[in-house]
């Protein structure tokens, strides 16, 4: 049996009380610069219960993301679950009143025989002190409630979550209430707050990411060390499952797994999990080894330059031409990189964009703030923010996922916790309050849809040698993911796995990790190189 040490921590709700107030101080902010008047009520849903296309099978409930759970702007990385919150919040909804700061929790008033199926029916004593809300009211009052607390004559004004999210391509969908002709509402003006707001994670935000870290590198480890020759992908992926549910208390993935072998590594967004591993052995072969560098060296330079003001571009830049340098040194490429970077080759060995804001969705949105365009070159266009990178939000008043990938690309789930009570993670994250969260993931790829038009390209087939490229034409692909926070300095990797080509071989020789560095380079005369 694996060991651990993990605990899953308690979700503290002085987290949502203080993202809801976070959320209160920069739409009054914003209401007072635009002259205009502090009133009305912001209006959230929790979400809706789904089924399995026409059947009575009910998916798991997870909470739209900015509401999670009674907490507007609840940007961690936590899903709750249990049969009485997901009928019970099926239709609940949040809504702070601006002018007072009051919150208000709306529960649907539930059948008698819920009990008999699902459990105890809760009173809305219950919900006011879990939630640490101001008052509790069911769901069929709302009218009437926002009605008799608004203190403006005429209809009340209710703020409506609606937005494109620019990592999707789609819009939020604004609560919907029967008699909305009661209320004058506004949908344009809480979406970019909101998101602004989730860019930057409190101090207890942090915590949880960093857990959520913990759980997600321990298991990538367990996987490294219990990987053999002809296992399927789906059961090295169902090991990582087990491990941060066994051990972690994390019942779900933010993502569907990205376990790929051989030359599956190549598809970005793999999640087909059945081909069998017929590559890894615990031993990095010399092909290997090059363009694991590679990758790695990217990956090292971006951390070593990431600091408050720097821009996501010259991030993202930075990593791709660190890869063309080393790919040149093996006789990869040739010419000038500099040449080779107006020509944007960087793109063909790594197509998607270094990195994501990071927070309850793994996608977390903000990374193209109003105003901002998505570049249109090759490779920069996939990048899914342009920002310049601050370790503290606009209103300074206020106070994941590692993936270790060689030829076998295993990575990364990032790993949502569960609502239970215990203590607070044993590796906290300890820096300022409040700062941004960011993945860092380089990756080199040879895949045939990209090296292919290069190669038939007049320009860029120059730098291409085809003879070198055609030795990798099954290789697959590298990524290196770090889930990162930036600092005032510089940034705090919080993903704690193994690095080094020999670091990865000694953990999947069974040494512990982390490594006790100086005994195993005495005890295995390894250079560390």
């Amino acid at each position: 049996m694996a060991a651990s040490t993990l605990s899953p921590p308690e979700v503290p709700m002085e987290l949502h009380a203080h993202n809801r107030d976070k959320l209160l101080r920069a739409l009054r902010d914003h209401l007072a610069a635009s002259s205009r008047p502090t009133r009305g009520f912001v209006l959230l849903q929790g979400g809706e219960e789904q089924t399995r296309y026409c059947t009575d099978h009910a998916e798991l409930f997870r909470f739209l993301p900015s509401f999670a759970p009674s907490g507007i702007c609840g940007s961690t990385v936590v899903f709750f679950y249990g049969f009485w919150l997901i009928d019970l919040f099926v239709s609940m909804a949040a809504i702070p009143d601006v002018a007072s700061g009051k919150s208000f929790l709306f529960v649907p008033r539930l059948p008698a025989d819920y009990a008999v199926w699902l459990g105890e029916i809760k009173p809305l004593s219950f919900f006011k002190e879990r939630y640490m809300v101001d008052l509790v009211f069911y769901v069929d009052e709302l009218v009437v409630v926002l009605h008799d607390h608004s203190s403006e004559p005429g209809k009340p004004l209710l703020f409506l979550l609606y937005g494109l999210n620019t990592d999707s391509n789609n819009f939020s969908k604004p609560a919907a209430i029967e008699e909305i002709n009661k209320f004058d509402t506004d949908l344009s003006t809480l979406h970019p707050i909101l998101t602004e707001c989730r860019v930057i994670k409190s101090k207890m935000e942090l915590d949880l990411i960093q857990y959520a870290n913990d759980v997600s590198s321990e298991a990538h480890i367990e996987v490294m060390r219990r990987i053999r020759s002809g296992m399927k992908e789906y059961q090295l992926e169902s090991i990582f499952l087990h491990h941060i549910y066994m051990y972690g208390g994390c019942r779900h993935c933010s993502y569907t797994c990205i376990c790929a072998t051989g030359e599956n590594s190549a598809v970005l967004h793999y999640g087909h999990a059945a081909a069998p591993n017929d590559r890894v052995n615990g031993k990095f072969t010399k092909d290997q080894i090059v363009i694991y560098n590679a990758v790695l060296a990217a990956h090292n330079a971006v951390l070593q330059s990431m600091r408050p003001g720097v821009c996501w571009i010259d991030m993202h830049e930075l990593a791709e031409k660190t890869i063309l340098k080393s790919l040149k040194n093996e006789g990869i490429v040739i010419g000038d990189i500099d040449k080779m970077m107006e020509r944007r080759l960087g793109a063909v060995f790594m197509p998607h964009g270094l990195g994501h804001f990071l927070g309850i969705d793994t996608h977390d949105p903000g990374g193209y703030a109003q105003g901002l365009e998505r570049p249109k070159e090759p490779g920069l266009k996939a990048l899914r923010t342009i920002r310049e990178l601050k370790e503290s939000m606009m209103f300074p008043r206020y106070e994941a996922l590692s993936g270790v990938v060689f030829n076998l690309l295993i990575f990364l789930v990032f790993v949502p916790l569960n609502e239970q009570q215990f203590t607070f993670p044993s590796t906290p994250y300890t820096g300022k309050v409040e700062a941004m969260v960011i993945t860092v993931e380089p990756g080199c790829y040879f895949i045939d849809a990209m090296l292919v038009p290069a190669m038939e390209d007049a320009v860029t087939s120059k730098f291409l040698n085809k003879k070198e490229i055609e030795k990798y034409k099954k290789f697959g692909g590298v990524r290196i993911e770090s889930d990162v926070v930036v600092t005032a300095d510089g940034c705090k990797n919080l993903t704690n796995c193994p690095r080094e080509t020999w670091e990865i071989e000694a953990v999947m020789a069974g040494a512990p990790w982390p490594l006790d560095h100086a005994r195993f380079k005495s005890q295995n005369g390894a250079s560390g190189a």
